[in-house]
């Protein structure tokens, strides 16, 4: 399986999996009365466009390099990112609202077998955080990364949704708002790792240098290599799941022109084999006396 068809599957479980907990939550919450487990369902329904976003960023990404695109078309990756991103801000801008709104308003202890459902959800969630992220992780996605926090915010939500019902029902009449308050809190948190999320994204979409391990294991591979004598500038930009290498490699300045560019070629087809998360390679020589 491919690191493109890798990434779609792990979108398919993450669009399964929300759709299935936004009616889950939205059931409980009303029929529970909690509003932290109706918040819950409306960033569930949220990460459900959000994984249809990254499924078709990732479907479009997959398209071969053409004429128009001669490094492919992985940079809709992070656009596609900055797309989910507005879905968690849309949804803790709603969850905050109705929040503060039903802090004032008056209404019913939320109830106990709610807490079961939420446990359910915490540890369901974890369960596809660590697998999508184990994915992306596999496939250098950083759309899938953001689907992949999607879930690891959906379980943090949760736990503060857990916390407020429990303060609720062990505090009694009074304390039904901490249940309110929890779905706030979240909303808060769910407004951070928007920002978290995005950082990466712009970073890639501006070239930002980040990859000091990936140029470290290029020099080595690029040692190996007979004819090169060491390496000067390296270069890496990421685009999708690849990434394109910009390289200055040292060869004797005695050699004829043919003879270094045979070397080029070497190089290039050395660091595709050993690095296959590499796409374009351009390698240009540089004499050494």
């Amino acid at each position: 399986m491919t690191k493109e068809e890798t990434a779609i599957k792990a979108t398919y479980f993450s669009i399964a999996g929300n759709a299935s907990l936004a009616l889950l939550k939205g059931a409980a919450g009303i029929f529970g009365n909690s509003y932290a487990l109706v918040a819950d369902a409306i960033e569930s329904t949220a990460d459900i466009f959000a994984s249809v976003l990254v499924l078709l960023g990732l479907k479009y990404a997959n398209r071969p390099a053409d004429a128009n695109h001669p490094y492919g078309h992985g940079r809709i990756e992070p656009l596609v990112t900055f797309l989910v991103v507005g879905f968690l801000i849309t949804s803790a801008t709603i969850i905050a609202y109705e929040s503060i709104q039903n802090i004032g308003t008056p209404h019913a202890l939320p109830r106990s077998w709610t807490l079961a459902v939420l446990a359910g959800i915490i540890v369901w969630k974890e369960i596809s955080f660590r697998t999508v992220m184990k994915k992306a992780e596999e496939t250098n996605s950083s759309s899938l990364k953001a689907d992949a926090w999607h879930h690891r915010s959906d379980a943090i939500t949760s736990v503060a949704a857990f916390i407020g019902i429990s303060i609720a029902l062990l505090l009694g009449k009074g304390y039904e708002a901490a249940d309110d308050w929890a779905a706030l809190f979240a909303a808060g948190f769910i407004l951070y790792n928007s920002y978290q999320i995005f950082r990466p994204a712009l970073g890639e979409i501006l070239d930002e240098h980040v990859y000091d391990d990936l140029v470290a294991e290029i020099r080595t591979v690029a040692q190996q290599v007979e004819g090169v004598l060491g390496t000067e500038k390296c270069y890496i930009r990421k685009a999708g799941m690849q990434y394109h290498v910009d390289l200055h490699a040292n060869v004797s300045g005695d050699i004829s022109v043919r003879r270094g560019h045979e070397i080029a070629h070497r190089l290039q087809d050395t660091l595709r084999a050993q690095l296959p998360q590499l796409g374009n390679i351009l390698i240009h020589v540089e004499p050494q006396e």
